[in-house]
């Protein structure tokens, strides 16, 4: 007898619709991806924050670059040079050739405090540099090379690009040179003849030299200048010792001169004598001479007697706004005239004006 199998009805109650996944459920889900998934999606995020980091380097690298080159063409990145290196061949020194008096005191400051100030120099295509500023910084390194070479074999400077133009790198070297009280209008004055001698410059005359090279210096100097340029050009071959010519005395000679070019054969003469010259004989044969011809009457053949007991001046004209002025100086005294009244101007405030104007002289 066999058993039946009885059948049951069973209902299944109807599956909902797939419901959005919920941000617990993708979470969960997350946690529960394989091993390669989970390393897959690590590395991927890696990478993405490794290639903005580089990228973020880059950017401040550009951005360090580019104030790096801002400021090597300013001048302001100094760096190490070797002392062979520095070249001094493109420019005439503002410094007369010879030994220089005053530089075992450099020596000493720089050995006992260091270098304050970087000397400036322009790369050359050979990998070399050409001095612009700080020739006596440069000697004065150099010899302190001469007993330590280690140490002092190198020298801070300022490095310009290649290519400044020859009458930029005066400027700079003139301009630099204005500032120092050492300097002598016979110095600056070789420097402009030097300046207008050189092919390379547009100038092609002392009083156009001086005019583009001292354009920083007021118009009284730029004058003084150039009349030590004239006195160079008669008697330079003859003198040793010019920087040591003062001011006045340099532009007394250079007046006496423009009046009577004859005192030139006496100085040129007077200094040919002397064999083993010092700066005192020097300047003593330039006074004995001006003072001499100044003090002493004379006369031209075929003409009255001419008076050299009047002494040296100085007279110009320069426009201040719409007024000329003609000044007109001499040794104690200094005349000013302006087409102007200046009885009515305070007297408190005449004295002001004429005390600073002599406080500028000096």
């Amino acid at each position: 007898m066999s058993r039946k199998r009885r059948m049951f009805d069973i209902e299944m109650p109807e599956e909902p619709a797939a419901a959005e996944p919920r941000v617990n459920d993708l979470e969960q889900g997350s946690k529960r991806r394989g091993p390669m998934a989970s390393a897959i999606a690590e590395n991927a995020g890696a990478l993405t924050a490794r290639a903005e980091a580089e990228a973020k380097i880059r950017a401040e690298n550009d951005a360090l670059a580019h104030e790096y080159v801002a400021l090597k063409r300013a001048g302001l990145v100094i760096r190490p040079v070797p002392l062979d290196d520095v070249l001094i061949t493109a420019l005439v020194r503002d410094r007369k050739a010879g030994p220089d008096a005053d530089l075992p005191e450099l020596v000493t400051s720089i050995r006992e405090v260091g270098l304050s100030n970087p000397i400036r120099v322009e790369a050359r295509e050979d990998g070399k540099y050409e001095l612009i500023q700080g020739f006596r910084r440069l000697s004065a390194y150099r010899e302190l090379a001469k007993a330590d070479a280690s140490t002092w074999g190198t020298i801070p400077a300022v490095i310009l690009p290649h290519g400044e133009g020859l009458a930029s790198l005066y400027r700079q070297m003139v301009d630099e040179n204005l500032i120092r009280k050492d300097i002598s209008f016979a110095e600056m004055a070789l420097t402009a003849q030097a300046y207008a001698a050189d092919p390379s410059t547009k100038p092609n005359d002392v009083d156009r030299a001086v005019k583009e090279l001292f354009h920083s210096a007021n118009y009284s100097k730029r004058s003084y200048i150039r009349a030590f340029a004239r006195l160079l050009d008669l008697l330079g071959p003859f003198l040793i010792y010019p920087e040591a010519i003062s001011r006045n005395l340099g532009l007394a000679l250079s007046k006496r001169i423009e009046e009577d070019e004859t005192i030139v054969r006496d100085i040129r003469a007077r200094l040919s004598k002397f064999r083993d010259r010092s700066t005192a004989n020097e300047i003593g044969v330039l006074r004995a001479v001006l003072e001499r011809d100044v003090s002493a009457p004379a006369t031209t053949k075929g003409s009255a007697p001419v008076d050299k007991t009047r002494r040296p001046r100085t007279t110009f004209e320069f426009g201040q706004g719409a007024r000329r002025v003609k000044c007109v100086a001499g040794v104690g005294q200094l005349t000013l005239k302006v087409d102007r009244d200046l009885t009515a101007v305070d007297r408190k405030k005449l004295e002001h004006g004429i005390a600073r104007l002599l406080d500028s002289l000096d």
